[in-house]
């Protein structure tokens, strides 16, 4: 979605969340192959959906899913700490954000069957409210994708361990959309057979 005339090119920035080292896939998710491009490239043009610019947070198998991601965001940043789970990851990249961002947008690397217009709705309903977190629906809960606003950074800085901001999102009321697909993400090599015959035919 692009920004409207009143907000600055960094308002809502998107992180992608790739840091992972893919233990129980046995190889890297980020470069499993996803039509003509990897998953990770999907990962990106989904976090464009949503906002810019887009950053993209790695750890595990870097610099290699970085020298074959042909969807370049506009920047990478590695995360030292990547194999302290998803908590480092997520505090690291809102580090690296600009002082302007009103929130930011977090995308998991394996979530491909969410289609583009729940994307769409979710970047609507943050620009309409930029305060009011909104995550997807997974089974009553709020899951990511996901908008944080810049209130509650605080909250995600003291993050510990593999974990994102789901609790946080939960007990600051945010508003929930339901987005098919957002539940059948890939940790296995059965779940991505599985995802990978769900992907619809590139356009």
């Amino acid at each position: 979605m692009e920004n409207t005339d009143e907000d600055r090119h960094d308002d809502f920035p998107a992180l992608v969340l790739a840091a992972g080292a893919s233990r129980r896939m046995g190889r890297s998710k980020a470069l499993l192959p996803v039509h003509s491009g990897t998953l990770l490239d999907h990962a990106i043009g989904q976090a464009k959906l949503l906002g810019a610019p887009v950053t993209v947070v790695a750890g595990g198998w870097y610099p290699l899913v970085r020298y074959r991601c042909r969807v370049q965001p506009s920047a990478w940043v590695f995360n030292r700490d990547w194999h302290k789970g998803m908590s480092a990851s997520l505090k690291v990249g809102v580090g690296s954000l600009g002082a302007h961002a009103k929130g930011v947008f977090v995308v998991l690397l394996d979530q491909p069957l969410i289609e583009s217009g729940a994307l769409t709705a979710l970047a609507q309903a943050a620009r309409n409210n930029p305060s009011q977190p909104v995550a997807a629906d997974l089974h009553g809960k709020p899951g990511a994708p996901a908008y944080i606003p810049r209130r509650l950074w605080p909250q995600v800085m003291m993050l510990e361990g593999d974990r994102g901001a789901a609790a946080i999102l939960a007990s600051n009321g945010a508003i929930r959309i339901a987005m098919a697909g957002a539940a059948s993400d890939v940790d296995t090599p059965a779940d991505w057979c599985r995802v990978n015959r769900q992907l619809p035919e590139q356009p």
